[in-house]
């Protein structure tokens, strides 16, 4: 498994869904992305956001011209993915079903969610992915 990287500040993580949003800019862009979204952030503290999330690895920086241009080095997929590992790992022994069943308990899917579902376990099971179909 990949190393942990530094988890990230709820604001972190709001530059960052802006980001998955544009999906590149400028901070000035970034900045006016986020107004729709509910932030009205000073220059400054979008620019020092995205340098801590630099830091840690989940944007990356073209510097190449007048203004410095930030992406996303990881998408929402990745972000969620690695989230979910360390939930499993620090509360559930690194065992997926307990976190997959807590997640599943109590929610209502559409037909088409559930069809969804079935055929993922139907690869898993075909793929031999899944260990309880080497039974």
């Amino acid at each position: 498994m990949a190393a942990r990287r530094p988890p990230i500040s709820e604001t972190e993580l709001e530059i960052l869904k802006a980001l998955w949003e544009i999906p590149e800019g400028t901070v000035r862009e970034i900045q006016a992305a986020l107004g729709p979204l509910g932030r009205r952030w000073a220059y400054t503290t979008i620019q020092t956001l995205l340098h801590r999330l630099l830091e840690k690895g989940y944007v990356r920086s073209d510097r190449s011209g007048t203004a410095h241009v930030f992406r996303a080095a990881m998408s929402r997929d990745q972000l969620l993915q690695q989230r979910l590992n360390a939930l499993s790992t620090d509360l559930c022994e690194g065992e997926a079903s307990p976190l997959v069943l807590a997640l599943v308990e109590g929610v209502r899917f559409t037909p088409k969610e559930i069809e969804q579902f079935r055929k993922l376990l139907d690869q898993l099971d075909q793929d031999g992915s899944n260990p309880s179909s080497k039974k």
